[in-house]
């Protein structure tokens, strides 16, 4: 099942993609919960609700005159890994990392597809990262890697939009503030569900700037994968239903690449994840 969250005169209302349209979950079935977060905290019971409400749902929306919203657009926590691609830590020259290295992005980062990615005055080195992006579903703390599966909701595709001259050049390295300028978060443009998804470390991933192929790996290099980073995860804090884990980028990013390619105004990034669909965003300056 695809659920997404689409921006309605109600305001922000789940959805499953059902024949090229968006039907309305809680239309059909009240009893399912407008929001996707609300949807994922009823587990297992709420998503077979949801998939009867998507077979039967009689309100659909036309995607062409639809605005997606991020598919979870509320999350509690986004959590991101970096050098998490084995070639990717390669091309830095980096060390394979022993555990993972964390940082976090917020919700005001967060935009959906086909909106624009706005670039600050203040901001001179933006780079791209294509990303797979976890979405929990049952909450849990101390999850063991033998369980991890269980607690994912699904998968979505990500874009890790990183002001390198903030991330890497500010006293002391900045990670978070490099990563978490507003609009720095695409995800979308839905959540594809774990069933449909059998394995998430053998999706081919890509990312195109203007068209031009720039990033292309799969998810096969992972250094820590989704069970693995699950139970580190679930050791600090309580992961919770619609959290995103941004899992790390493949290598061809704009930083490392002679000379450095940055994004600009006017530019197109599309980021697509084999099975997950592609996540479309226009660069532009912050107004």
């Amino acid at each position: 099942m695809r659920l997404l969250t689409v921006a309605t005169e109600r305001g922000p209302r789940a959805c499953a993609e059902r024949d090229g349209r968006y039907v309305d979950l809680n239309a059909a079935d009240p009893a399912v919960p407008s929001s996707v977060r609300d949807l994922l905290a009823e587990g297992p019971e709420g998503l077979a609700r949801a998939r009867q409400a998507a077979s039967t749902g009689s309100v659909s929306l036309d995607p062409k005159a639809s605005r997606l919203l991020a598919p979870v657009p509320d999350p509690r926590k986004i959590i991101c890994l970096g050098l998490n691609y084995r070639d990717h830590a390669i091309e830095t020259g980096a060390k394979i990392p022993e555990e993972p290295i964390l940082f976090s992005k917020y919700p005001t980062s967060l935009i959906g597809h086909e909106a624009p990615i706005q670039v600050p005055k203040v901001c001179h080195e933006v780079d791209y990262e294509a990303e797979l992006v976890i979405v929990i579903g049952l909450p849990g703390r101390d999850i063991p890697a033998s369980e991890a599966m269980d607690h994912v909701a699904g998968y979505a595709v990500g874009h890790d939009v990183s002001a390198r001259d903030w991330q890497l050049r500010k006293p002391g390295g900045q990670w978070m503030s490099g990563k978490t300028f507003d609009t720095f978060a695409p995800v979308g443009p839905y959540l594809v569900t774990a069933d449909e998804v059998p394995d998430p470390h053998s999706l081919g991933i890509r990312l195109r700037l203007n068209g031009r192929l720039m990033q292309d790996s799969s998810t096969s290099q992972l250094i820590f994968r989704v069970p693995e980073t699950i139970a580190y995860l679930s050791q600090i804090m309580t992961l919770e239903p619609g959290d995103l884990i941004f899992t790390g980028t493949p290598p061809g990013v704009g930083m490392a690449r002679k000379p450095p390619v940055w994004l600009k105004p006017g530019d197109v990034v599309e980021v697509e994840i084999d099975g997950l669909g592609t996540l479309r965003n226009s660069v532009e300056a912050r107004p």
